[in-house]
């Protein structure tokens, strides 16, 4: 081998190093800029060979992805190991507690914008750790439920599980003509004036499923008769729940 190339090599191993330390050096830089706001006050970052560690303490889960997804969008950033951990809020809240009252707040999520209907969210909650289920009509519902779900005191960490339905004017279709056949028959017409819409209709290529809470076996019953009288879907799902008897879908 050349002299000339054995220098040229060793010259090369030597900088490789120095490269690597300055190029870690300024994505270090960047993180820092892009987690200069005050909320991210409690984050530390170290980086190496373009791997990002971010640890530290926050308020809200949300701002714990909101600092993962800053970071993943540095230039040179190779990975990104969230270490971050959630502070608790306050008086600690039971698994069980924080689970209905997010149960709560998403059943009145995204209403006013036409779709509420259409969504069905199944919640669990361990540790402070929500799983969150179900079927979304769109991505913009499901986006929607995530971030209530991530800016909610107590909560850890949010594991996403949730469908969202195919596009599908057959689908809408059905879904439609389901919400009008359910929510226009006089024993259940009670349960459209609540903006929760507690009888919600998913369809999913051509299935169409019943979730939520209802008062009596009569109601169930008579809504999934309803359901079942709709031309369009090849199969009718009826879990809605009996009041007394209730489980955590949404």
């Amino acid at each position: 081998m050349p002299k000339s190339f054995q220098l040229l090599l060793l010259l090369s191993l030597l900088a490789a190093p120095l490269h690597a330390q300055g190029t870690d050096s300024s994505i270090e830089t960047e993180v820092q800029k892009s987690l200069s706001s005050k909320r991210f006050s409690g984050i530390q970052s170290t980086v190496a060979g373009g791997n990002v560690v971010l640890s530290g303490k926050v308020d809200l889960c949300a701002t714990k992805e909101e600092a993962e997804r800053r970071v993943h969008n540095k230039k040179g950033v190779i990975s990104v190991s969230n270490r971050i951990t959630v502070a608790d809020a306050g008086d600690p809240v039971s698994d069980i507690d924080l689970r209905n009252k997010l149960a709560e707040k998403l059943a009145y999520d995204r209403v006013g914008y036409g779709t509420t209907t259409f969504n069905s969210f199944a919640i669990g909650v361990q540790n402070g750790v929500v799983n969150l289920g179900g079927t979304a009509y769109s991505p913009q519902d499901k986006a929607s439920a995530i971030s209530l779900v991530e800016n909610y005191p107590g909560v850890k960490d949010v594991i996403d599980d949730i469908e969202v339905a195919p596009v599908s004017m057959n689908d809408d279709r059905i879904r439609v003509a389901a919400a009008r056949a359910i929510y226009g028959f006089p024993s259940l017409s009670r349960y459209a004036i609540d903006p929760a819409k507690p009888i919600r209709i998913t369809v999913v290529n051509g299935s169409l499923t019943l979730t939520g809470v209802v008062d009596s076996q009569a109601d169930k019953d008579a809504a999934g008769i309803r359901a079942n009288g709709v031309s369009g879907p090849f199969k009718v799902n009826n879990n809605l729940q009996v009041a007394s008897h209730s489980t955590d879908a949404r």
